[in-house]
This record gives C-alpha cells, structure tokens and sequence, in this order.
C-alpha cells in the first residue's frame, strides 16, 4: 500500500475519508494531514474500535479507491 498518495493529495482525499467516517470533524481532518497513525487513532477515539480493526478498515477503504 502506497499511502504516501493519501499523504500528497490530502486535500482531495480528506472528502472520502469525511464520507466514510463521518463522525470525524474538519478540524480532525486538517490535523491528521494526510498521516496514517493519526488517523487511525482518531478513528479509535470517535468509534471506539480496536487498532487491529481500524488498520483493517483503513486498509479495507484504501483499496476501494480504485488508486
């Protein structure tokens, strides 16, 4: 997974992870810049979930992209 093209076209990216992960707040969004751990971490916080299961998720979701 090459996630350094999340981390360059954030800006663009940051309105499908928004649809996905609705409960995550734009300021979330400008915090996480494009940043995998931080992400993940702050889909724990809002969700509740295990790490081991936000990894998947994320990877999950990046795949679909169709990148």
């Amino acid at each position: 997974m090459d996630w350094n093209r999340v981390e360059g076209n954030w800006k663009q990216v940051k309105g499908k992870v928004k649809e996905q992960w609705g409960k995550l707040t734009d300021d979330d969004l400008d915090r996480i810049a494009g940043k995998r751990d931080q992400l993940e971490g702050k889909i724990q916080e809002r969700y509740g979930l295990e790490k081991d299961r936000v990894r998947r998720d994320i990877d999950d979701w990046y795949s679909m992209q169709g990148w």
